[in-house]
């Protein structure tokens, strides 16, 4: 299936979407859509315990709903996943009041999304104005989307070079973070205070830019030296981290300080009523 991923907001709350191209759907993670709907603090266990009593509702999504890709906090992996008509029968099944607000909502992202295929540059509209809907500064959105672009040009050369498994894509992108931060992902994560959250949308901007270059230096190596074997992409992943690591430990000479922040997302968002005020800006 080829697919291209897109993460949603509702009322600030995210659902990952993914376009199949052969079938010309959206899919919306279930588990996403059940989370939003009942503010569960396991969404999981919510729905398996809703598929077991409700037995029609059970049978229907181990009927229709696929297993689509979608990325987590530990790379990417198949998730339950539905198209918009799936969803509506499910949504009929989950006692909510945030029901009718979504199902408008779900089918104003599937219009605007199949708009934003056909003009790429609408695709970074969005994420600029999602972003801003969560109170991230205009500096730190420009630099994370840079940094989305830089991901997208080096997961691209990563196929390229015929890596496909998302536990490969997790190995490397942990190899080259540890490499030039002295962290793995789980330990970066642990040492902002993260759980689900995504690192990259809580690192600083120093952070990202040295995440980034660790990135584009390894896509431009990678593109030079041609690598077949997984031995040859931890190597270049490895480089990568290293160039990262060699300017990060300049910096930090010269600051004084570790660059590594144990700051999250929270702690350096824009005041609400800025973040209001960018808002009406768009």
């Amino acid at each position: 299936m080829s697919q291209q991923e897109s993460l949603e907001l509702f009322e600030s709350k995210r659902v990952r979407t993914v376009w199949d191209n052969e079938k010309e759907k959206w899919y919306f993670s279930i588990i996403d859509v059940v989370a939003v709907l009942t503010d569960s603090v396991n969404p999981t266990d919510y729905l398996k315990k809703l598929r077991k009593r409700d037995k029609e509702l059970g049978g229907y999504i181990g009927t229709n709903c696929p297993q689509v890709l979608m990325t987590t906090k530990s790379g990417r992996r198949k998730t339950l996943a539905a198209d918009i008509e799936q969803l509506f029968r499910i949504i009929q099944s989950i006692p909510s009041s945030k029901a009718e607000p979504f199902k408008i909502w779900m089918s104003q992202v599937a219009s605007v999304r199949l708009e934003q295929l056909q003009d790429p540059e609408k695709s970074i509209d969005q994420a600029v104005v999602d972003y801003k809907r969560l109170g991230y500064s205009d500096k730190w959105i420009n630099q994370r989307i840079r940094s989305i672009e830089a991901r997208k040009e080096l997961t691209d050369e990563w196929q390229r070079g015929g890596v496909r498994s998302g536990q490969v894509y997790a190995m490397l992108t942990d190899l080259m973070l540890e490499t030039w931060s002295g962290l793995t992902t789980r330990q970066y994560k642990d040492y902002k205070g993260l759980r689900k959250e995504n690192l990259r949308d809580n690192m600083t901007n120093i952070e990202i830019a040295l995440n980034t270059l660790a990135e584009v230096s390894a896509t431009e190596l990678s593109k030079q030296k041609n690598p077949k074997r997984l031995s040859q992409h931890r190597n270049i992943a490895r480089r990568g981290g290293e160039i990262a690591n060699t300017a990060r430990k300049e910096l930090e000479k010269d600051l004084g300080k570790s660059v590594i922040s144990p700051a999250k997302a929270s702690d350096y968002l824009l005041p609400q009523n800025d973040m209001q005020e960018s808002t009406k800006q768009d």
